[in-house]
């Protein structure tokens, strides 16, 4: 299978996690999303992805499924062990829960297209985009980090789930863009769990043949 992707992008970020975590080999396929305008606008990619978004997630039959959570989704079902969620329900329920904090209110509001918008059709000059991109995060790790318990290492037990998938980038993006997570013990000690395995060492950013 085919994975678009572009090394900073937090959603295809996500991606390489899971399948890292899943062993699932996979060719990746680089989308520069800066570059000329941001090849992701081109004819070609918005054939096969007409939102003009990383990731997609090209299947061997030529399927194309797009949106990390529901490529997730979709992994999880087509290659069940390792699972992304707890046994439990309830416990599902929170990962679930924990997830779409990031991927539903926090990411949304700093994602690309929206920064753009806000330097070349609101004319906000870089400190204000900077500003803008520090306060959501603000908003949305407190949330994240009172669901967490002492327990761990990861954010729900002994094992990486989709919640530990999403909280990675999460914080690296945090991280980007110089943003304090002294108050967030809990979740920087998942982050440091998810960091010592290979499949999230893999994944990261820097370590993409497309990085710059």
């Amino acid at each position: 299978m085919k994975l678009y992707t572009y090394f900073r992008s937090s959603a295809a970020y996500r991606v390489r996690i899971a399948l890292n975590l899943k062993g699932i080999p996979y060719t990746p396929v680089f989308v520069h999303l800066t570059r000329g305008g941001g090849e992701q606008h081109a004819a070609a990619y918005r054939a096969l992805n007409p939102a003009g978004l990383v990731p997609a997630l090209e299947l061997d039959d030529g399927t194309v499924i797009t949106q990390s959570l529901a490529i997730m989704a979709y992994l999880d079902e087509a290659y069940p062990s390792p699972s992304l969620y707890p046994d439990d329900m309830m416990a599902r329920a929170k990962v679930r829960n924990f997830a779409a904090i990031i991927v539903s209110d926090i990411h949304p509001l700093n994602n690309l297209r929206v920064l753009r918008y806000l330097k070349r059709e609101l004319h906000q000059e870089q400190p204000a985009i900077d500003a803008w991109y520090r306060h959501w995060i603000a908003e949305g790790l407190p949330a994240l980090e009172a669901m967490l318990t002492d327990h761990g290492p990861f954010c729900f037990g002994a094992e990486p789930t989709l919640a530990d998938v999403c909280l990675v980038p999460q914080l690296a993006n945090a991280r980007r863009y110089e943003c304090p997570l002294d108050a967030f013990p809990r979740l920087r000690r998942a982050e440091a769990a998810c960091h010592a395995l290979p499949a999230f060492q893999a994944a990261a950013p820097e370590r993409q043949p497309d990085a710059e």
